[in-house]
């Protein structure tokens, strides 16, 4: 194969738009899965917000998302990850405090920080939106 400046103008333009026409042709399949599953999710979203609409707002017994079958493994589910988090969170920073680790720790950068922070707040806010879940739904529901 000829060097790159021996080949004909007519070929580097060729080559130049056969790459362009694969690339832009990646980039717009990207787009449309990014699309597709942007709206299947949306769809997926309103079935979910739905039905637990319904399930809410229908009188007697609770069906659907919202019945005791499934709420009550999920808020379980939820607390316990979020105290496995809060534990991790506690070990990791003890461990760190302890006097025969002072010499090998480094500092954590503004990424770590901000991550800690994430866990910290989220799994928090996780244990007091099922606290306000348990104290609340026997007002709404008369139900466990």
């Amino acid at each position: 194969m000829p060097p790159h400046g021996d080949l004909p103008e007519q070929t580097r333009v060729s080559n130049l738009s056969t790459t362009l026409l694969s690339w832009g042709s990646l980039a717009l399949a990207a787009a449309e899965s990014l699309c597709v599953a942007a709206v299947g999710l949306s769809g997926f979203r309103v079935l979910i917000g739905a039905s637990s609409l319904v399930a809410a707002t229908a009188g007697g017994p609770a069906h659907g998302w919202h019945r005791n079958g499934l709420r009550i493994p999920f808020l379980v589910v939820g607390g316990v990850f979020a105290g496995i988090n809060l534990l991790l969170l506690w070990n990791e920073d003890r461990l760190r405090k302890n006097s025969a680790s002072a010499w090998r720790i480094r500092p954590l950068t503004k990424q770590q920080k901000r991550r800690r922070m994430i866990q910290l707040v989220t799994s928090v806010l996780a244990l007091l939106l099922i606290a306000a879940e348990v104290i609340m739904h026997p007002w709404f529901h008369h139900e466990l």
